[in-house]
């Protein structure tokens, strides 16, 4: 087996797959809210968990959507010896989110878990959702849609533009 580089086990998530996906996920959690099923608010990740936190927003409803800023990884990307401590940049509102209960936490992704565990830390009672979940990540995930392996780097369309790429195998 050859060495494979980040981008040879990729998976290319289009803008149809992540709407498709997020509201997969809205579906999943309507209905689980603690008020008679209902959530009171959606807290997106930033910058991965907008997308999908607006379109899961709008299927169940939710007027109330804020954001919480976290960084945990230097320019050079994932690679775990480049990542950094997780901090917090900009919180929620402190009077919706209290300690979480009947808060919708959204991220597109859950890779090691460092960020959700930073916000869980700061929400105990909030609920966690992401799209996509890597296995040493999901213990942080109450709820997702669609697992992929440790060593898969997912391409989603915010990061991408449309150009020819090479075949996988040969040139014909």
């Amino acid at each position: 087996m050859t060495d494979r580089l980040p981008h040879e086990k990729g998976f290319h998530i289009s803008w149809d797959q992540i709407h498709r996906d997020s509201r997969a996920l809205a579906w999943r959690l309507d209905g689980k809210g603690p008020d008679d099923g209902a959530w009171k608010a959606v807290v997106a990740i930033t910058r991965g968990g907008m997308a999908p936190a607006m379109i899961i927003a709008r299927e169940l409803d939710v007027r109330t959507v804020d954001t919480i800023s976290v960084v945990s990884y230097h320019s050079g990307g994932g690679k775990a010896d480049q990542r950094r401590e997780a901090k917090v940049l900009k919180a929620p509102d402190a009077e919706i989110m209290g300690d979480g209960t009947g808060v919708l936490v959204i991220d597109d992704l859950v890779d090691s878990g460092k960020t959700l565990e930073l916000v869980r830390e700061l929400y105990p009672n909030a609920h966690f959702a992401t799209v996509y979940a890597k296995p040493e990540g999901e213990p942080q995930v109450d709820t997702f849609i669609t697992g992929v392996s440790q060593d898969t780097w997912i391409f989603f369309p915010w990061d991408m533009a449309l150009q020819y790429v090479e075949p996988y195998r040969g040139k014909d």
